[in-house]
């Protein structure tokens, strides 16, 4: 891993986590919405396996955006409760480099697969006779992989830039993560405002360009569902891109408020906590609302899992 970033260890070995010395009474709380996180991602998946009615590439897509969740939160949140136990909070050099890569590859992998579901419902409703060939399987899969690989370039990019900076003075690290802005705060040298001015306008180009995307798939979606006669058949259209929807604000508006907050006094403990509703309470939402708001998906989790459930009784 350190060869394949090339990062620069200098005289740091290690770093200290400091940033849930505060809050050690959450652990439970964190500990079981992590679980129903796995169990609910895990879920959709099996059901989108087990029912041949969901293999198309709209639950393709929702599949990958399930992995992509598992191994986010995998990245933070058992190390994450581990500290909440332990007095001992160090992490090596090479392991924080290490979360943050797949951290931010997975996040902006996230990202990514919601802008190709974006695009999917376009294609549905708004070119719903070329659907088959525009979202044909392959054309499915090359989307998804185009995703994973996206992401994993931006976690290499951000990755690299950070750990080529030289580290000094306190290695604590005033968050629960190995995170951009905490380990900017503990570089030194003339090339830090120009490392974190280029990592920060690379974050957020491919961000804001992921979201005007998705916006605009969705002012085409809303106009050709206006066009539809019949209130049914509108109801019908807009309840086929609802969860994503639902989900993009909730990713999108939680992200808003932590990285785009206003600049002035705020409580690192307050700041920590903000940070936990994108690691922990976004992805915690996110398979519910898909459960909740996909009719077909609903419709197949009871007759997958609850027809088991009767031929095991019996």
């Amino acid at each position: 891993m350190a060869a394949m970033l090339g990062l620069n260890h200098t005289s740091t070995s290690e770093f200290i986590l400091v940033g849930f010395s505060a809050f050690p009474h959450l652990q439970l709380l964190f500990l079981l919405m992590y679980l129903f996180t796995l169990l609910g991602n895990l879920l959709i998946m099996a059901t989108v396996w087990s029912e041949r009615s969901l293999h198309t590439p709209m639950y393709l897509f929702l599949c990958a955006l399930s992995v992509s969740e598992i191994l986010y939160t995998v990245a933070i949140i058992p190390r994450m409760l581990a500290d909440l136990l332990s007095a001992q909070r160090s992490i090596a050099f090479l392991a924080c480099a290490s979360q943050m890569f797949f951290s931010f590859s997975f996040g902006f992998t996230h990202s990514f697969l919601l802008t190709v579901m974006g695009y999917d419902r376009y294609v549905a409703i708004c070119r719903p006779l070329r659907y088959n060939v525009l979202m044909s399987p392959r054309g499915g899969a090359c989307l998804v992989g185009c995703s994973w690989a996206g992401g994993s370039v931006m976690g290499l990019v951000v990755t690299t830039a950070i750990f080529h900076l030289t580290f000094c003075g306190s290695h604590e690290i005033q968050h629960f993560l190995c995170h951009v802005p905490p380990l900017l705060k503990l570089a030194c040298g003339n090339n830090v405002p120009a490392v974190a001015l280029g990592v920060g306008l690379v974050c957020i180009m491919a961000l804001l360009g992921c979201f005007l995307l998705i916006l605009l798939s969705y002012v085409f979606i809303v106009a050709a569902i206006l066009k539809i006669p019949s209130a049914e058949g509108r109801n019908k259209a807009f309840s086929t891109c609802a969860s994503h929807l639902i989900v993009v604000i909730v990713h999108y508006g939680f992200a808003s408020v932590i990285y785009l907050k206003p600049k002035g006094p705020h409580s690192q403990e307050g700041d920590i906590l903000m940070a936990t509703t994108y690691t922990v309470f976004t992805p915690f939402l996110s398979p519910i609302i898909f459960s909740l708001r996909n009719k077909e998906l609903k419709v197949a989790m009871k007759k997958t899992f609850l027809s088991k459930l009767y031929s095991s009784g019996t």
